[in-house]
């Protein structure tokens, strides 16, 4: 399997393969779910399409925490199946799918109460080793206030009497997703992004296909299978419409998270807290933490969902009621804010609402698949796929992507092994070589043979000095990247893990695309005005008291496909 470039030439002989073929399989939404559901079909040997109406992950698959979990806290609702199915697949992620992007990480459990406390969470994080915690990472470890204070300074005396340590794994969402669908471009799928599904196509009461419009030229196409697969996330319902009334109804809930320097928590390990409602991460994200979330109902626009200034106080004051040295708002580098897409249930409070998923054939030639957990995402896409291939004719194979490793997994780790090798022959810093390493794996090659014809790609970003200017060209010319945010927002987290939010790099990057992406320099411009007014209309948004004032400040920027084909 030769790994695919989703360059732009890509993308538009994807385009007429939809046009002009009858797919097995189409899916809409180009999220996690969506991408495996393509990775899925394709590795059975299905003629696969995928369309995605923005960029691949840029709802709520490139805004969660980060986080490839099983959930302690379903363990206190007996889910122990969920619990169980998620492990297994964090494990897969670490071993075998995708170890270059897959990682543990620590978390200390803060214990306030009596013995009983102590007892009874132990039990939990026991139980949780027992189901899948322990295989690939150290089991956990109960600590004194003192062990614990070791490992966490930045903690206050009397917030804890002790803890617990135990082991997960985090995942950079957005360039995971990303890789799914290049991993399913290069079994065969044609994936297309900036693609709207307008309508669906009918031959009676069967759905047949989708009109789809490019939102980069305004063009029209429409697209044809046995078999279309919605796979929407927050916008199913919406879809749904498009054929009637559907048997699977979402309910979306927002959830925010901030970006701090690591010098602001002095820490070795992450933090979990409980709240009132949930639980609070504080996550380490390499030179940051990421600290989250909240879980409230949201029914405003679901494109660009939008974090309020009380959101924001909420995180601070829970945080600081654990550490030594409280967070201001000037301590925030970045905020994000995204929507889950739960099932809808009896219950008004949406974290109560279930993380299970649904899969149902919601009218003859259309499944829909919702709800569940980013972490078993693969397992949704199996799912799936095994509703729609039995309406397909033949026999179709039972999915291998259990055993089907993403591109950059494939000789990762002796790729690894050699990095003081690739560092001398590059002339890059080690550090740089492992930075690669860590979000491309063995495709890192790629990049180093682009910097050894151009050395100034060997650079680092001015602005975003963390990241080397050849990411950037790679974005666009094999990650699929077709606008200035899709790089800033999603192939890197710049516009998060930078306290001027990107703005400072953002014509650099934009001059870096533009050769790839065939931008003139009125094209440039127009790239970077759209980003700086995204930027400002989420400072302004996050300024405001509540979810309307903030969503309709964030409204005040458009979208840039929304520009682009005009």
């Amino acid at each position: 399997m030769r790994p695919i470039a989703l360059d732009p030439s890509y993308r538009s002989a994807a385009l007429e393969r939809m046009r002009s073929t009858t797919h097995d399989i189409l899916v809409i939404g180009g999220g996690v779910t969506g991408a495996g559901i393509a990775l899925d079909a394709a590795t059975r040997g299905l003629s696969t399409a995928l369309v995605e109406q923005r960029d691949l992950s840029s709802g709520t698959s490139s805004r969660s925490s980060k986080l490839l979990h099983g959930g302690l806290r379903y363990l206190e609702q007996y889910d122990f199946g969920l619990v169980r199915e998620a492990l297994r697949e964090r494990d897969l992620h670490l071993t075998t799918l995708a170890p270059h992007l897959a990682r543990p990480v620590s978390f200390l459990f803060p214990l306030t109460g009596a013995a009983w406390e102590r007892a009874y969470i132990g039990a939990g994080i026991a139980l949780y080793d027992t189901l899948g915690g322990a295989r690939n990472m150290p089991a956990h470890r109960h600590l004194t206030r003192t062990g614990a204070l070791r490992l966490v300074p930045a903690l206050r005396a009397d917030a804890l009497r002790g803890a617990i340590r135990y082991y997960d794994a985090q995942i950079d969402d957005a360039r995971h997703t990303m890789e799914i669908a290049r991993t399913a471009a290069s079994y065969g799928a044609a994936i297309a992004t900036s693609a709207k599904v307008t309508g669906f196509l009918r031959e009676g009461e069967r759905v047949v296909g989708a009109h789809v419009t490019d939102l980069e030229t305004g063009e029209t196409l429409t697209v044809r299978a046995s078999q279309v697969i919605n796979a929407t996330g927050v916008w199913t319902d919406e879809l749904q419409e498009l054929v009637g009334r559907g048997r699977i109804s979402v309910r979306a809930s927002k959830g925010i998270h901030l970006v701090v320097p690591r010098d602001r928590i002095i820490a070795d390990s992450g933090l979990i807290l409980r709240t009132a409602s949930s639980v609070l991460f504080v996550i380490p994200w390499g030179r940051h933490w990421i600290i989250g979330t909240t879980d409230t109902g949201w029914d405003l626009d679901l494109a660009h969902p939008a974090a309020s200034r009380s959101d924001i106080d909420y995180l601070l004051d829970e945080v600081n009621t654990v550490l030594r040295h409280p967070l201001t708002h000037e301590d925030v580098e970045g905020v994000y804010a995204g929507l889950r897409p739960l099932l809808s249930g009896e219950s008004d409070a949406t974290s109560t609402l279930s993380r299970e998923h649904a899969v149902a054939t919601t009218a003859p030639g259309l499944v829909t698949i919702a709800g569940g957990k980013y972490t078993t995402y693969r397992v949704m896409a199996e799912d799936a796929v095994d509703l729609a291939a039995r309406s397909l004719p033949g026999r179709v194979p039972d999915s291998v992507t259990d055993r089907t490793p993403l591109l950059g997994a494939i000789g990762y780790f002796a790729l690894n092994n050699r990095r003081h090798e690739l560092a001398a022959t590059s002339g890059l810093h080690v550090v740089r070589i492992e930075h690669l390493l860590g979000r491309y794996g063995s495709l890192t090659e790629e990049l180093l043979a682009m910097v050894a014809d151009d050395p100034t790609l060997g650079e680092p970003i001015p602005g975003a000095e963390d990241h080397l200017k050849v990411e950037a060209v790679y974005a666009a010319s094999h990650e699929g990247a077709l606008h200035l945010d899709d790089v800033l927002t999603r192939r890197t987290r710049i516009s998060i893990e930078t306290f001027d939010r990107g703005v400072g790099a953002a014509p650099e990057v934009a001059r870096l695309m533009a050769p790839v992406l065939g931008w003139d320099d009125e094209r440039v411009v127009r790239e970077v005005a759209h980003y700086e007014a995204r930027v400002a209309a989420e400072r302004e948004s996050q300024r405001q008291g509540d979810d309307l004032t903030a969503d309709a400040a964030r409204l005040g920027a458009p979208d840039v496909r929304a520009a682009a084909g005009t």
